[in-house]
């Protein structure tokens, strides 16, 4: 078992810190839990191609109950949850390798059931009590039931902190509930809703709303472009009476539930973009492996190979860091927030690139409402959208990432050079710490020979983003908040190195283990994923001191004073 020597591994990463060992070896599941996930994968397969129809469940806009029992019997509904409540109590990769395969047969059949577990009773799982996880996990676990998750509303979106619907205290300590959720996944089917709202304190709580309580009115069925078989709802909640068995920790931890149950959900994500690359790359591939023009295979033309050559290199970068997350985790990670995040974001920004290029690859005929790629185009435009749209997310990687190293400037920030004491001794503690830093740089050197140079690079990018992270801090300070130019070049480049040392992770794991098995391209292609990364990561850095930010907003501010695009030839 790798030893943990920080609660995050990212958040270090701002720190100028690397802590090669919480990485390298590259994690691996338990044989036993392997050949699990296999055989299910294999059982599942098998099923779908008997008995699912990704067409017709479009058409009847829903995935009808026979379809959830088989997917039950087998376990598909309570794959983490613990085997004393009818789960098969898998770990957070076996879950996310599951949900891989789910969501290639369908990503319709992948959110429902991510809705379902990810999200929906994944609460229930991380806080509820021994009475709450006995009385409702059973029947979630095996598909006798459904989960939602009700956080959205109109006017609580990516400001999910602002929620208006209220949570009222009463004496015998149920709680009055009233409000309004909307794009509420399995909205009318679901029997079981993770649900949070605001008290007149201030704070917020979570609730399991039963559908069967009294006041819980199910609204209109959204309309969506894509995944149309998910059952998005409006929900209104008038005067529903929540029991005190039915409070989801405690009131005031409503938000921090909230959040929690979203990295997990975003995981999830990240594998469900794992599934979606290889799903898009499998499809160009053959078809550009037979489909001929100018007397030529279309797979003979560079600029084929280049798409599929990105595709490839893309797709075995973010398996790679999507699962080292989901491996830190199951060996105790303590704050997986930033993480989570960056698979998410960088997942669903990757599917819609490599669907795009899949589109063109295949021409005219991808434009066929009879071929695949349009529904995958409409289903998946979604993903960079839910569990936190990834702008707000890029701000979130940045801040939180610079949040370390802020608190160790702020003493140099507040000094008092009247007290020559005390402005000593923070100096002091402060260029100390970065002389060491600089005396014993970030290195991964835990990682095969053959990647020395992709190492030694990372390494320098690790320093450098120490470097930026400062230089923003006395730059701005605290008007950093607003500086989200500059957050999306951070959050970028730290997503970049974060691939890479997952990328060159699991090919040294690869090369280490022989015995493993493995493809002979592999080294190639972690090679050729780490040198487009850190080519990306150098023009990030560059732009944060060089870039036209100030032009550009002066252009959006113009066009928002004339209220429309003003100019004609």
């Amino acid at each position: 078992m790798t030893e943990l020597t920080a609660a995050s591994f990212v958040k270090p990463l701002f720190m100028g810190e690397l802590h090669q060992g919480m990485v390298v070896p590259y994690p691996r599941m338990d044989p036993g839990e392997q050949r699990t996930v296999d055989e299910l994968t294999r059982q599942v397969r098998t099923w779908a191609e008997a008995h699912y129809d990704e067409r017709a469940v479009e058409e009847a806009r829903w995935i009808d109950d026979d379809t959830l029992r088989a997917l039950g019997e087998m376990g598909l509904l309570g794959l983490y949850v613990d085997t004393r409540y009818g789960g098969l109590g898998l770990s957070q990769t076996a879950y996310c390798r599951m949900f891989e395969a789910l969501s290639g047969i369908d990503a319709t059949l992948g959110v429902v059931l991510g809705v379902h577990q990810s999200i929906g009773y994944k609460g229930i799982h991380l806080f509820g009590s021994d009475e709450q996880k006995q009385r409702f996990l059973p029947d979630l676990a095996s598909g006798r039931k459904l989960a939602g998750f009700a956080l959205t509303e109109p006017n609580a979106g990516s400001d999910a902190y602002h929620l208006e619907s209220t949570a009222e205290l009463q004496p015998d300590g149920s709680y009055v509930l009233n409000g309004v959720k909307r794009y509420i996944g399995n909205g009318s089917r679901a029997d079981v809703l993770t649900t949070f709202a605001r008290t007149p304190a201030g704070g917020h709580v979570a609730l399991l709303v039963e559908r069967a309580m009294d006041g819980v009115e199910v609204g209109e069925r959204y309309d969506t472009m894509g995944l149309r078989a998910n059952d998005l709802r409006r929900l209104r909640f008038r005067d529903v009476r929540v029991p005190r068995a039915n409070v989801l920790g405690s009131e005031g931890e409503g938000f921090a539930i909230a959040m929690q149950i979203l990295n997990n959900g975003r995981m999830s994500l990240g594998a469900g973009a794992v599934a979606a690359a290889r799903s898009l790359t499998d499809m160009a591939i053959t078809h550009v492996t037979h489909r001929e023009q100018f007397g030529r295979p279309l797979a003979s033309f560079e600029l084929v190979q280049d798409k599929i050559g990105w595709m490839v290199a893309y797709t075995y970068g973010l398996e790679a860091m999507s699962y080292l997350t989901t491996g830190l985790v199951d060996r105790g990670l303590q704050d997986y927030s930033l993480e989570s995040a960056i698979v998410k974001v960088a997942g669903t920004e990757f599917i819609w690139e490599a669907a795009n290029r899949a589109f063109q690859l295949a021409g005219g005929k991808a434009y066929m409402r009879s071929e695949p790629y349009e529904k995958v185009l409409r289903d998946i435009r979604i993903f960079p959208i839910f569990e936190g749209a990834n702008d707000v997310l890029r701000s979130f990687i940045a801040l939180n990432g610079i949040e370390p190293a802020a608190a160790q400037l702020s003493g140099l920030s507040d000094l008092e050079l009247r007290d020559p004491i005390n402005a000593v001794g923070v100096v002091a503690d402060y260029v100390g710490g970065l002389l060491r830093r600089r005396v014993q740089p970030p290195r991964l050197t835990a990682t095969h020979q053959r990647f020395a140079a992709q190492a030694d690079m990372v390494g320098a990018q690790v320093e450098q983003l120490r470097a930026v992270t400062e230089r923003l801090l006395r730059r701005h300070g605290e008007a950093i908040k607003l500086r989200q130019a500059q957050h999306k070049r951070l959050a970028a480049a730290v997503t970049d190195i974060y691939a890479q040392i997952a990328t060159l992770a699991r090919v040294s794991d690869v090369l280490d283990r022989p015995e493993q098995g493995m493809v002979g391209d592999e080294p190639f292609i972690a090679e050729t994923f780490c040198v487009r990364a850190a080519e990306r990561v150098r023009r990030q850095f560059e732009q944060i001191e060089r870039n036209d930010d100030e032009r550009t907003f002066a252009i959006a501010n113009a066009a928002f004073e004339r209220t429309r695009y003003h100019h004609t030839v």
